[in-house]
């Protein structure tokens, strides 16, 4: 490698050469080097570029610590009254002491360097949770996902709680129930109500669940492993790793017939409930579903009924093409459906779009 000041040096040989009228490419050659390596060497000023190449030898930056300083500063951090705090504690301290040894970024990197940036203090360290495993629903009954939400009631501070089984595939409401607790127990037995009313084999389906206690407790567990049901969390606090129930819920809450005062009690919101259920899944058109409703989708009538519209869009450009710009409205029903898709390039629909 030809160092910068032995670059200087053969530039300067050049410019020499180069005014005593001999050409560049001459020089050059006597060098035993090519004219586009000068090029390489010279900014737009002339001056010689730093050598960038990794390898290359360079001079000792003048703010770097010394070794006796770092060494000063590991000894700092591991005092006993600084052990346990981070750089971002210690600067400030010393500083108040009227102490500076370095910046909070250097003790940082110092301390990563010595591998001692480690978790201080009693408090757990901060855990990276990785993002939840992708489902894709091609057909009914291949992923579901469920949670609990709140009812309020007449008395003061008293709230009923709804569980709900939706179908990602269809968005179809396959099993609800409302208690006055929450508990594994009641999950599991909606569970395996909702598997016989639907009169599926359990085995293989992916359920999706926060992680609620309900969600994760020993006998919901244990019903899922006999049932062959693979559970499914989401990550904790991070509601968009369930976001077809979220959307449900606020579908629901939202509902135009959601009443406006609290429910009276147990059987009266049971039979609000069992009214929603009946007009989402039978009436409801849902506009991610091109505006068939849950239950068609849930059956396999959405195919026909999305058939039959495209023939009628199709005869109405027939009889009056002037009054259409480009193609008739796109018809075509609504394929798989993806759960917290690893690929970005995956197909993700926005959250007013899940239970809309």
């Amino acid at each position: 490698m030809t160092s910068i000041p032995d670059r200087r040096r053969l530039l300067k040989l050049v410019e020499e050469a180069e005014s005593q009228g001999a050409s560049r490419a001459k020089v050059c050659d006597l060098l035993g080097m090519h004219t586009r390596t000068l090029s390489r060497w010279q900014d737009d000023t002339g001056k010689v570029k730093p050598d960038g190449r990794p390898q290359a030898d360079r001079p000792t930056p003048a703010n770097k610590l010394s070794e006796e300083e770092r060494q000063r500063l590991l000894e700092v951090c591991n005092l006993p009254q600084y052990a346990h705090l981070p750089p971002s504690q210690i600067v400030p301290t010393l500083a108040d002491e009227g102490i500076f040894i370095a910046s909070e970024s250097t003790f940082y990197r110092v301390l990563r360097e010595a591998d001692q940036l480690h978790h201080r203090g009693k408090a757990q360290a901060p855990k990276k949770v990785p993002k939840p495993t992708s489902h894709c629903a091609t057909a009914p009954n291949e992923v579901w996902s469920w949670d609990i939400t709140f009812l309020a009631t007449t008395v003061t501070g008293l709230f009923l709680k709804l569980y709900l089984i939706m179908d990602i595939y269809s968005r179809k409401i396959v099993g609800w129930e409302i208690h006055e607790t929450e508990s594994a127990e009641h999950a599991s037995a909606l569970i395996q109500k909702a598997c016989l009313r639907q009169g599926i084999d359990p085995e293989g389906l992916a359920l999706h669940s926060d992680n609620g206690g309900p969600m994760k407790g020993a006998t919901m567990l244990a019903t899922l492993q006999r049932l062959g049901v693979v559970p499914s969390f989401s990550r904790p606090s991070v509601s968009d790793d369930n976001p077809y129930s979220e959307a449900l819920f606020r579908s629901l809450k939202y509902a135009p017939a959601f009443p406006l005062k609290p429910f009276q009690g147990l059987e009266d919101a049971r039979q609000w409930v069992h009214a929603f259920v009946q007009w989402y899944n039978e009436e409801h058109h849902h506009s991610a579903l091109k505006f068939v409703t849950p239950g068609q989708r849930h059956r396999g009538e959405d195919k026909v009924i999305l058939a039959a519209r495209q023939t009628v869009y199709e005869r109405a450009k027939q009889r009056h093409p002037e009054r259409w710009s480009g193609d008739i409205r796109n018809w075509e029903p609504v394929g798989e459906v993806w759960l917290n898709p690893n690929n970005r390039e995956d197909p993700k629909p926005e959250i007013r779009d899940l239970a809309a």
